[in-house]
């Protein structure tokens, strides 16, 4: 397949492209203002939010499949430029869904948990919606864009974690960073998610493409825990010292974007889909450290140099 994947700087749009290509596929990844040097992937440079010039260059790449990736995906940072985040989250979603129907060409597009606002457990695709933050309702008007503009398009909603370009956009990495280092951070014991490993995601979703499903999925671990718990397990399974986690409760860390506490989805409808179970938390965190073993951290940084 020829893949057009946008974001392709950023942690999912980067594992997603590099697990492509090593499928075979052929990639081509969008990035605006974050170049990549050395990937074995090609690359262009777009500003999606030029929209008429951003569609005009992915239909002559003349994709098989595009997968959407890019977004304001810092919850402060979506807080402090709502117009962005709404043109960014929001509106491209919709206008590149029109566009890959118009073409005839399948569309992926990758939302969030976060459209949720926690206040239940176990979230199945149909549940309402109540977003807290700029972010959650930028991304739920992509969701609903999309919809609009396109009825067979995928809509992923997930929360990942891995490997990134700089090393500092997940969470997993924020607690190696520090804890190798021997340095005490906090750990939430008051927030619950779904993580899964990014690469597992990547995989995941060239399945269910090739599946051509279409329609919203939640493509999450089938396990939950606390930010604190995750932050325990990552500690034992690297080595490091777990006492150097501090619990602590989100409320005392005043943050400027309102974060629903607890986000636990139910993959069920894309496990019945797919024929099998998501990867737990714990086969995620495996994978995660037998590449930081492989040294693929380093690997992804020399794209950045």
């Amino acid at each position: 397949m020829r893949l057009v994947v946008t974001g392709a700087s950023g942690l999912l749009g980067l594992n997603l492209s590099l697990a492509a290509w090593a499928q075979g596929h052929s990639v081509t990844g969008l990035v605006h203002s974050r170049m990549l040097h050395g990937v074995p992937f090609d690359l262009q440079q777009v500003d999606l939010l030029e929209t008429q010039a951003s569609l005009e260059a992915i239909e002559a790449l003349q994709p098989d499949v595009i997968i959407h990736c890019a977004a304001i995906a810092n919850l402060d940072a979506a807080e402090r430029a709502p117009a962005k985040a709404h043109k960014l989250n929001g509106e491209v979603p919709g206008i590149l869904a029109e566009g890959a129907r118009r073409w005839g060409v399948p569309f992926a597009h990758i939302s969030t948990d976060a459209v949720f606002d926690g206040k239940k457990r176990g979230y199945v695709e149909t549940d309402a919606t109540n977003p807290l933050s700029v972010y959650a309702r930028t991304k739920l008007l992509g969701e609903e864009l999309v919809q609009k503009e396109n009825l067979d398009a995928l809509i992923v909603r997930t929360v990942f974690y891995g490997w990134s370009l700089l090393g500092r956009r997940s969470l997993a990495e924020f607690f190696v960073n520090h804890l190798q280092e021997g340095q005490r951070i906090k750990g939430f014991t008051d927030t619950c998610f779904c993580p899964l490993y990014v690469e597992d995601l990547a995989e995941t979703l060239l399945e269910m493409i090739e599946a051509e499903l279409s329609g919203i999925f939640h493509v999450v671990s089938p396990e939950h825990l606390s930010k604190y718990a995750f932050g325990v397990r990552i500690a034992q399974k690297f080595g490091f010292d777990a006492a150097l986690i501090e619990p602590e409760e989100l409320d005392v860390m005043n943050p400027e974007a309102a974060r629903s506490k607890t986000l636990v989805l139910n993959p069920g409808k894309t496990q019945e889909a797919l024929g099998y179970d998501l990867p737990s938390v714990d086969a995620g965190i495996e994978r995660f450290y037998h590449r930081w073993k492989e040294g693929y951290p380093e690997q992804l940084r020399q794209y950045a140099d």
